[in-house]
């Protein structure tokens, strides 16, 4: 009888570290997708194809990619004290010479809170190498850690210049 009382409260002690832990996250992150990097254009093409009025996919002041991404695979989860852990995979380019490769790229993850500017970037501290198949993984701290989080975007960039090639798909926890 009291071996079975002792297991009862480990056992509730361990519910309540788990909901204390889920207490702690800031925002998770379930599937993403590439950057398409042209969001629209006007107008009648140029003779060489282009479009004159081209607007750029830009996400919370975040210029994306010159080339389109695609990703198979993202999750992500930022806790509350700043830690976040992503693991992507097939992060690959979608288009040009290079297509089905990694374009030889590191990659950082950005998060951002605010749905109006001013923006305010909570990025990793370094940056990963693309694997040849796309995959990564990042374990890492924000370099600034927001108090709450309304409206979350992550964002996956490239460190050479500092683009954003694939976005996280917020997971909206069931209520």
């Amino acid at each position: 009888m009291m071996k079975r009382a002792i297991m009862f409260f480990l056992f509730i002690g361990a519910v309540g570290a788990v909901s204390a832990q889920e207490l702690g996250t800031l925002a998770r992150f379930d599937g993403g997708v590439g950057v398409i990097p042209v969001s629209s254009g006007a107008g009648p093409a140029n003779a060489d194809g282009t479009l004159p009025n081209v607007k750029l996919n830009v996400v919370r002041g975040i210029s994306p990619a010159g080339a389109p991404w695609r990703i198979s695979e993202l999750t992500a989860v930022v806790n509350a004290d700043g830690r976040i852990r992503v693991r992507g995979r097939g992060l690959l380019l979608a288009g040009g010479n290079a297509i089905g490769q990694n374009g030889n790229q590191s990659v950082f993850a950005t998060l951002i809170c605010e749905a109006v500017a001013p923006f305010v970037e909570h990025n990793t501290t370094f940056s990963v190498p693309l694997q040849p198949n796309g995959d990564f993984r990042i374990d890492d701290t924000l370099t600034s850690v927001p108090s709450d989080c309304a409206s979350p975007v992550l964002l996956i960039r490239t460190s050479g210049n500092g683009t954003w090639c694939a976005a996280g798909i917020l997971k909206v926890e069931d209520e």
